[in-house]
């Protein structure tokens, strides 16, 4: 069940609210789809409507969590400009303190899952209306070894193309730069079983397994029930990663049947172990994350994140 959602007056256009705290927007300037004037115009909006805003462009790896985590954050609203990865690094930075700000997102970064999850918009004025209306819906997340993760958690070949993508590459193609490199990847490498248990049941046997926080995987393909506002994970198994599988895997994705295939399953769960016989790549919502084994649970604790 999605917890009560919390909600002030809708406003028909950008007007001042009775009292405005501060407001943090936090931006990856070197983000794929970083785009400095919607910036501009949604602080604009937010100041005319009377808000204080500070606007900050990162200027290291790791800042946003840093800012997120350190004890003088006195934002009473913070918005991430960025993709999912920025997303994670405030959801990392957050995940110890008691009182927590509102979260909200300007859609940028390679992908933007979390924000099609949640149905955001991409307008200046949309955006900055949805701040001001102050409506929030709780963000769950899990934890695969204690990193926080939004939308889901891997290990297998995803990983694998998510370690081996070249920096550069991401930013010059984009999504396509993991079509290449998973074409690369797939026509050599040799695959390492996994073995996952859930709940403490019996484990089962697989070649790629993800735990997902979200309905969304990969875009707007759906692998699984719920949501980032309903409590609980689910994990997607699948049997086999040969070419021929990988593609049938990838067919029965893009139709929404991909529980449905021969050799897959999604299971509900709350904690789970992610083993194999020699170290197999993972990652946590798209970003590169060591290897397994993976010790993955719902986290205890959600954050408020403003949806229209």
């Amino acid at each position: 069940m999605i917890d009560s959602l919390q909600t002030a007056p809708v406003l028909s256009g950008v007007e001042a609210p009775e009292t405005a705290g501060l407001v943090l927007i936090m931006a990856n300037p070197t983000s794929g789809g970083y785009n400095s004037q919607k910036l501009q115009d949604v602080k604009g909006h937010l100041e005319a409507a009377g808000c204080r805003v500070d606007l900050r462009l990162t200027t290291h790896a790791g800042e946003i969590g840093e800012v997120c985590a350190a004890p003088g954050l006195a934002a009473e609203t913070l918005i991430i400009a960025g993709g999912d990865g920025s997303v994670n690094e405030a959801l990392t930075g957050l995940q110890h303190k008691k009182r927590v700000p509102n979260l909200a997102i300007i859609p940028f970064g390679t992908a933007n899952v979390l924000a099609l999850e949640l149905g955001l918009p991409k307008g200046a004025k949309e955006i900055a209306r949805m701040i001001l209306n102050k409506r929030t819906k709780p963000l769950h997340y899990g934890l695969a070894n204690d990193r926080p993760f939004v939308l889901m958690a891997s290990a297998g070949f995803d990983a694998e193309v998510v370690h081996a993508v070249p920096l550069d590459l991401k930013r010059r193609l984009k999504k396509f730069a993991y079509v290449i490199t998973a074409i690369r990847i797939g026509l050599t490498r040799k695959a390492t079983p996994l073995t996952i248990s859930l709940d403490g049941a019996a484990p089962v046997d697989g070649r790629f397994a993800v735990a997902s926080n979200a309905r969304h995987y990969g875009g707007p393909f759906v692998i699984c029930p719920g949501g980032a506002t309903d409590p609980g994970l689910h994990m997607l198994i699948l049997e086999r990663d040969d070419p021929w599988s990988s593609i049938r895997y990838s067919i029965a994705l893009m139709l929404g049947r991909i529980s449905k295939a021969k050799g897959a399953t999604v299971q509900a769960f709350q904690e789970a172990v992610i083993s194999s016989p020699e170290p197999v790549a993972a990652q946590v919502d798209g970003d590169p994350f060591a290897v397994t084994p993976l010790h993955i649970r719902a986290a205890a604790n959600s954050v408020p994140i403003l949806v229209p």
